[in-house]
């Protein structure tokens, strides 16, 4: 693809890229646990799943994620009458959780202007689905896939772009990688696509990853530097 074209399509990430994940700290709060805790158990989520991945292994976010939540009920609430259903509690919010209040407005823009665009998560398809869904903007997708359709091998293995990529029938410098997280920036530079930095928060990017090859406000901003009408 010539330096400066415009990517084929946009192969978005979901949790904290697309939805926002506060809404969760209210629910760990139900169960006894610290709102605050919500950062570190996430990112200990994408940890062991990652580390499962490197190691051979394959599972699924909701096993992992519900492991995590109750070694962390474990340690912090070992009273805890009934930990599998406080895990639920907190787990079945993940559908329900709302977009970022920059992606609705950014994706029809996308969408209106003729990219094609697709979500990939470590997570699950049926629950990016039914988030996107609820904010009226799935069927400006043309898929929603997850990792399980890699074999279960978790971003950033370049696997899970390989199985974006032939879903789209399209070839690595044809796709653009959205995402908020630099890991996944950084896995998707080193399997050929093209990438695109969300820099929801005011932090550097990390000097030790590949550089993003833009970087946007969020997805409305995205839109207009592809050159959509937003607004």
């Amino acid at each position: 693809m010539p330096e400066g074209s415009l990517p084929e399509v946009l192969v978005f990430d979901v949790n904290e890229t697309l939805t926002d994940m506060s809404p969760l700290a209210d629910r760990l709060t139900d169960i006894g646990l610290p709102g605050s805790l919500l950062p570190a158990w996430f990112a200990g989520v994408l940890r062991d799943g990652i580390a499962l991945t490197l190691a051979g292994g394959r599972t699924d976010f909701a096993t992992v994620a519900r492991d995590a939540l109750l070694d962390r009920l474990a340690r912090e609430r070992p009273g805890e009458p009934d930990p599998e259903a406080a895990a639920q509690h907190v787990l079945g919010a993940l559908p329900e959780l709302p977009l970022h209040a920059d992606v609705p407005e950014g994706v029809r823009a996308l969408h209106a202007s003729g990219h094609r665009l697709i979500t990939l998560t470590n997570g699950s398809a049926d629950t990016s689905r039914a988030v996107l869904e609820r904010a009226g903007v799935a069927d400006c997708f043309e898929a929603h896939l997850d990792v399980q359709g890699a074999g279960g091998r978790w971003k950033p293995s370049s696997a899970a772009y390989a199985h974006a990529l032939s879903a789209a029938d399209v070839r690595a410098g044809a796709a653009m990688l959205v995402a908020v997280h630099p890991w996944d920036i950084d896995g998707a530079a080193r399997a050929g696509l093209r990438t695109a930095w969300l820099r929801r928060m005011p932090v550097p990017y990390p000097s030790a990853q590949r550089p993003a090859d833009r970087q946007a406000a969020g997805v409305d901003d995205l839109a207009r530097q592809l050159g959509a009408a937003v607004g």
